[in-house]
């Protein structure tokens, strides 16, 4: 299943589900699923996409250390949580657990079915973590502030634990681009700015109106703006005009110059959308971009191994961060990276040290240079100044399309500072949908009611 991309709702799905029966874990007691011997460790993952690298990774591993690793994948996500819960029920849970960084992890954490590793993960191996993510997994003041409330979902974390380590990490708003279908209509290279992809999207669709087009799963009401929107936004206006967009000052809002520019800017698509994207789900326009039937993509990160599986070789798409305007503030724009999925050491392990070499093992730049071409997949370790020989082009791209200076980097981790309290981004995406791709509304309206809805979340907040 892919990474969701609003993992608030599904922490809060998860710890709805599994509360109760992860907190009978103590009680219960019971041993790993490793059994018990000292040589042989168990993982489980939901992701099957990395089961073959992780099961390339534990060969080596064994050849090095000894031990053996048994990796088993549960999916969907429904069915990963039910194997929790019945495993947390019996104390019969695996050495090491793949988790969504930054949510479930702290509901594992606070629930007593995962250990702290703040004691372990310093020095060489935390050095290892790309800058960005490396505090994935950490209960910060501000984490441990946010869960003292009965009714959070990570209720019980304790302040500087750590209860996992990053090893995959990823961004929205990459774009993916068929190279047969862009040959075709004269283009060779991925496009460097938006007046290219503009240009590019009507060189393809003008070729083949059918499947030259833009797919996004725009079912999904808050795609347009989380993955296409804001990081154009951010590249137009600098940061802090961006910011000001979400605000209270009626002069730098979506009704605003700025917001009317940016909301031009993003109703140039609206000729280029794939027939029908408005009612695909994610999963279904990467598909549709798999099988030929449109000539670029927007997902992120992660998509590449999704389109892998649907039988689309890496090596046949540009892969590249969402291209930001030439006369911008921010012409040079970087992707910030999010942790996406880490590793955890269950509570019961009774090899918690050989599950930590493990851990300490996918880490290093070798091994996760390899996961990560296997897997199709970005993991959390800097892979440095070689990485592009090693992982192909599509994987390289989006690895360069995080480097960048605090200045020029557009960071999805910064969350809702700048919006008021209870901002909703599913009732702005509803707004811009009907901008594009339905064009039942003008820029003028859409601006308007994004000014609205700033209003009546600012309203309630006061």
């Amino acid at each position: 299943m892919r990474i969701s991309f609003a993992r608030n709702v599904r922490l809060a799905a998860v710890a709805a589900a599994t509360a109760l029966s992860l907190t009978t874990l103590s009680a219960c007691g019971g041993s790993s699923g490793s059994g018990g011997d000292s040589t042989s460790l168990e993982m489980w993952t939901f992701k099957q996409s990395h089961v073959g690298a992780l099961r390339n990774a534990a060969a080596e591993f064994k050849k090095q250390t000894g031990i053996s690793v048994k990796v088993e994948a549960y999916t969907p996500d429904d069915a990963y949580t039910a194997k929790v819960q019945s495993a947390a029920k019996t104390g019969d849970l695996p050495d090491v657990l793949e988790v969504h960084s930054d949510g479930e992890d702290r509901v594992f954490g606070a629930a007593g079915i995962v250990s702290d590793l703040s004691a372990d993960f310093k020095g060489e191996w935390a050095n290892r973590i790309q800058q960005g993510v490396r505090q994935s997994g950490l209960v910060t003041d501000q984490r441990f502030k946010d869960s003292q409330p009965d009714t959070a979902k990570d209720h019980g974390i304790e302040k500087g634990a750590r209860y996992s380590v990053p090893l995959t990490v990823g961004t929205f708003g990459i774009v993916y681009a068929n190279k047969k279908l862009l040959a075709e209509a004269g283009i060779t290279e991925p496009p460097a700015d938006w007046e290219q992809f503009l240009a590019a999207l009507k060189a393809t669709t003008t070729k083949d109106p059918k499947t030259g087009g833009l797919a996004l799963g725009l079912k999904v009401q808050s795609t347009g703006l989380t993955w296409v929107l804001q990081p154009l936004a951010f590249s137009q206006l600098g940061q802090q005009a961006y910011e000001d967009l979400f605000g209270q000052d009626k002069s730098a809002d979506f009704a605003s110059p700025n917001g009317i520019k940016v909301l031009n800017m993003y109703n140039q698509l609206t000729p280029y959308w794939m027939p029908g994207t408005q009612s695909l789900t994610i999963d279904q326009a990467d598909q549709a971009f798999a099988q030929g039937k449109s000539a670029f993509d927007i997902g992120g990160t992660f998509t590449l191994a999704f389109l892998k599986q649907n039988g689309m070789n890496p090596d046949d798409v540009f892969a590249f961060g969402l291209p930001s305007p030439k006369d911008g503030a921010v012409p040079d724009r970087a992707l910030g990276p999010l942790a996406l999925t880490s590793l955890s050491v269950s509570a019961t392990s009774e090899h918690p040290d050989n599950a930590k070499k493990w851990m300490e093992y996918l880490s290093r730049q070798e091994v996760a240079a390899r996961f990560a071409k296997d897997a199709s997949d970005v993991p959390a370790t800097e892979l440095g100044a070689d990485s592009a020989t090693v992982l192909g082009p599509a994987l390289s791209a989006m690895v360069e399309s995080f480097k960048g200076t605090k200045q020029n980097t557009y960071d999805p981790n910064r969350g809702n500072e700048f919006r008021a309290p209870g901002y909703e981004q599913d009732d702005a995406g509803a707004i811009l949908a009907d901008l594009t791709p339905l064009k039942q509304q003008s820029v003028e309206v859409t601006a308007d009611k994004l000014r609205k809805l700033n209003d009546s979340f600012w309203a309630a907040a006061q």
